[in-house]
């Protein structure tokens, strides 16, 4: 099974549920475990255990999901999404990616210059400022400390505190629900983040930095029309042709 077939299985959902569709990507991931065990089964790993197996693909199919879902409303934007991996783990990048790469990278003094742990980049490609980054994973308690640290440390210098850290996730846990009583992962997103979308069907306690996902776009929209800083950032040349990698 591969990402294809994440992405065909998704665009069904969409002539279904239309602009809600995105409230069932757990219902997707739960008919796709269905196919990836039958396909597991023909060439099982070598401890046996599909379970473990499946949890990597999920992950890793999640994150590139809901590029899937948001790339070409941010095109639209006249910004570009791509997969942080392809930053982290080409052995060659294009001069654009390389410029995205350098105004991302977090400063170690004698210890180097390291980036961030990201899913998702969303950046301006004429200037190549970074507008945002995501991080994606089906629960919180899976990376949500983390993704903090990694706010903690962009705000830490003047080339990268403008960058906003947002965390997108289906909370099958549930930890995003309610403000009060409130769990640690909704309190790590309140104060140390600057928001969280959830992709579900069922009824949240939004506030503003908790919100359905169906809120992200229109969220970026106003971040580039009323933010001073990222509105400086952003180029008025001409868009020079788009890298490979993307």
């Amino acid at each position: 099974m591969k990402f294809e077939d994440i992405a065909k299985m998704y665009e069904k959902y969409k002539q279904e549920y239309g602009k809600e569709s995105y409230k069932y990507i757990s219902k997707l991931l739960s008919e796709a475990k269905i196919n990836h065990k039958k396909n597991w089964e023909k060439k099982p790993t070598k401890k046996g255990d599909h379970e473990q197996s499946w949890r990597a693909f999920k992950g890793k199919n999640l994150q590139k999901l809901i590029l899937h879902m948001i790339k070409l409303e941010v095109k639209q934007l006249g910004l570009v999404g791509i997969d942080g991996d392809k930053i982290e783990r080409a052995k060659k990048l294009s001069f654009e990616l390389d410029k995205v790469k350098r105004n991302l990278a977090i400063d170690y003094g004698e210890f180097g210059l390291h980036l961030p742990d990201v899913d998702i980049i969303i950046y301006d490609p004429r200037s190549f400022n970074i507008i945002c980054v995501i991080s994606s994973k089906v629960t919180l308690r899976e990376r949500i400390a983390q993704t903090g640290y990694w706010k903690l440390k962009l705000q830490q210098s003047e080339v990268t505190k403008h960058i906003k850290v947002y965390f997108i996730t289906p909370d099958e846990d549930g930890t995003l629900t309610k403000i009060k009583p409130v769990k640690k992962g909704r309190a790590i997103v309140e104060v140390d983040l600057d928001g969280s979308y959830i992709l579900t069907e069922e009824k949240i306690e939004e506030s503003d930095k908790v919100k359905l996902f169906e809120h992200f776009i229109e969220d970026l929209q106003f971040l580039l029309k009323n933010d001073e800083k990222v509105k400086s950032l952003l180029s008025d040349k001409p868009k020079g042709e788009i890298d490979k990698f993307l």
